[in-house]
């Protein structure tokens, strides 16, 4: 399972405790970073940097890479599907996770489009890319699946993330410029309040109550989710 996301910590935010069960069920997971976040108005993109670097160590990631488009400016272009059909032709992934459909922050949308264009071109064999020299192959995942960010979206599925919430509220509490910390300076945004760290457990009781669970995580499907057994729904 290979999570994208426009800025280091996107992931962390809305599909972490999903992450966190896929590993512990014995399966790779990995993220790829878009861009550095470079026009956050707190920390930087060294700090961020790092911050995902620890992240990663408390997900216990198989893999995470950083795109370096630029922030805020990436387009859908040539340039940008290459590297993406690349990392994912380079890691195989059977599902992928991406940014939301629509959101606060324009960039999520454009980072949603992107990943779910270069995951169906990442098929066509006549595209070529190249890592390490060699040529790679053509790869599709299975599926393309979209976490909700900030605004709110209903659902088509819920994952339980109960036994995960906790590992996944310290994975985002490793960027510590970004989110609450008491007594922390600096300019007040949207996600640096008290408030916002409450949402978030506010948003994953949602999700699991839609569930019947504590704590859930909410994706929308590109496509119909399918099943071989009505009982196991």
């Amino acid at each position: 399972m290979l999570a994208f996301g426009a800025h280091p910590d996107d992931v962390e935010l809305s599909a972490s405790g999903t992450l966190l069960k896929q590993k512990s069920l014995g399966n790779k997971i990995g993220i790829i970073d878009l861009t550095r976040g470079e026009l956050g108005t707190r920390g930087s993109a060294e700090t961020r940097t790092q911050e995902a670097l620890d992240s990663s160590q408390i997900l216990g990631l198989d893999v995470r890479e950083n795109l370096e488009l630029a922030d805020g400016f990436f387009e859908e272009n040539q340039e940008s599907l290459l590297k993406i059909i690349s990392v994912i032709r380079k890691y195989q992934p059977d599902i992928v996770l991406a940014n939301a459909l629509s959101d606060r922050h324009p960039d999520h949308a454009r980072a949603a489009k992107l990943v779910s264009r270069a995951c169906f071109l990442s098929g066509l064999v006549k595209i070529e890319s190249i890592e390490s020299g060699i040529s790679q192959l053509p790869w599709r995942p299975r599926k393309v699946v979209h976490y909700v960010q900030d605004n709110f979206t209903k659902p088509d599925f819920v994952v339980d993330i109960t036994d995960y919430q906790e590992t996944k509220m310290q994975s985002i509490a490793a960027f510590k410029t970004q989110f609450y910390v008491p007594d922390a300076t600096g300019p007040i945004t949207p996600i640096s309040s008290k408030e916002f760290w409450d949402l978030l457990y506010g948003k994953a009781l949602l999700f699991g109550r839609y569930i019947g669970c504590k704590y859930g995580e909410g994706f929308q499907s590109e496509t119909p989710i399918e099943s071989k057994d009505l009982m196991a729904i």
